[in-house]
């Protein structure tokens, strides 16, 4: 048997593909001339491949793509091949799940507010300071401040997609007393704590009850500009609506103008319809907004982690075992 790289990695990670990969051989192609030729009687495949390259393949039976998003990755003879594709998904989670926390937070705790006003050293808290209890009798009653600053324990948080990534998000959710719903189109089971698990002709309903959604979703053909300004104007207008799947789920002309329309109260994004995100774009000034570079994902564990699902799933394949990530071709996931 025979694994094909293309384009080609560097020495170290590939000593540890060619150790898991025995007693088959491995190729690390340094160019597409090289690909072409050695893909004919490859048996397996890790980097990107290509109309081309496929189309040149003989006998190729199992396809690694090296991210978990594959909607840049799918083609139609790659969807209609019978060959397996995995991916990486389920290596990102919890550290998204830790990025859409700390969009939360910030809304919750008004920081957007505060660090504003820090900048001009300006001592003024969120709803106003006129009714701030004295330390003598303490509070006597609800007052504007105390109304700016969300609860958690009495927020619903709503997750668009119970993946890997929203599975993690559901359990800091639960961890923080909130009420956690969530539509899923695959998920037959909620996970424990989780009050709904629904189908996602449900979605209206989760927008309608959710104080924070959240886009945990890939882009499928089914999900690409699934978020348009009808979804928004669903939402409770103090809701937050956060995206860390794909930016081409959200129509991002709908989610501008919900927001500037006051339809919604904010937004954390960290993905968008286009990348970068126009410096003159609207978004970059709206101070409900949380604007991060698609770096949910980021963190020093991933390329640990991302190597071992690749070496797992080669040892696997080598074995004659089934593979870890297996996609369904015809959904991209």
């Amino acid at each position: 048997m025979k694994m094909l790289i293309y384009p080609a990695v560097e020495s170290e990670r590939l000593e540890k593909i060619v150790e898991a990969a025995r007693p088959m051989s491995v190729v690390n192609a340094n160019g597409e001339e090289m690909a072409l030729r050695e893909i004919v009687d490859a048996d397996a495949f890790f980097g990107k491949l290509t109309p081309p390259l496929l189309a040149a393949a003989g006998r190729l039976r199992w396809v690694q793509s090296p991210t978990a998003s594959l909607e840049h990755y799918m083609f139609p003879a790659l969807v209609d091949h019978p060959c397996r594709l995995t991916n990486m998904r389920g290596i990102y989670a919890d550290v998204i799940a830790d990025h859409v926390f700390g969009y939360i937070i910030c809304f919750a705790r008004n920081f957007p507010l505060y660090i504003r006003q820090q900048l001009r050293s300006h001592w003024e808290a969120a709803g106003g300071e006129a009714e701030r209890s004295g330390f003598v009798l303490g509070p006597s009653s609800v007052s504007g401040m105390d109304r700016a600053h969300r609860h958690l324990p009495d927020s619903t948080l709503g997750i668009v997609g119970l993946g890997s990534i929203g599975s993690e998000i559901a359990r800091r959710g639960l961890a923080f007393g909130m009420r956690v719903l969530a539509v899923d189109p695959q998920r037959q089971q909620a996970p424990d704590g989780v009050e709904a698990l629904w189908r996602p002709d449900r979605l209206p309903d989760l927008l309608s009850a959710s104080d924070f959604v959240v886009v945990a979703a890939p882009h499928t053909p089914e999900t690409e500009k699934l978020f348009r300004r009808p979804l928004f104007q669903q939402m409770k207008p103090e809701a937050y609506f956060i995206n860390i799947g794909r930016g081409m789920i959200v129509d991002l002309a709908d989610l501008t103008e919900a927001l500037q329309a006051g339809e919604i109260a904010g937004g954390g994004l960290d993905v968008f319809e286009t990348e970068p995100l126009p410096p003159d774009h609207p978004l970059w000034t709206m101070d409900n907004v949380i604007i991060t570079p698609h770096v949910a994902a980021a963190t020093p564990r991933i390329a640990e982690r991302h190597l071992g699902v690749l070496l797992d799933n080669v040892r696997r394949f080598a074995e004659g075992k089934a593979p870890r990530n297996l996609v369904d071709k015809a959904k991209w996931y």
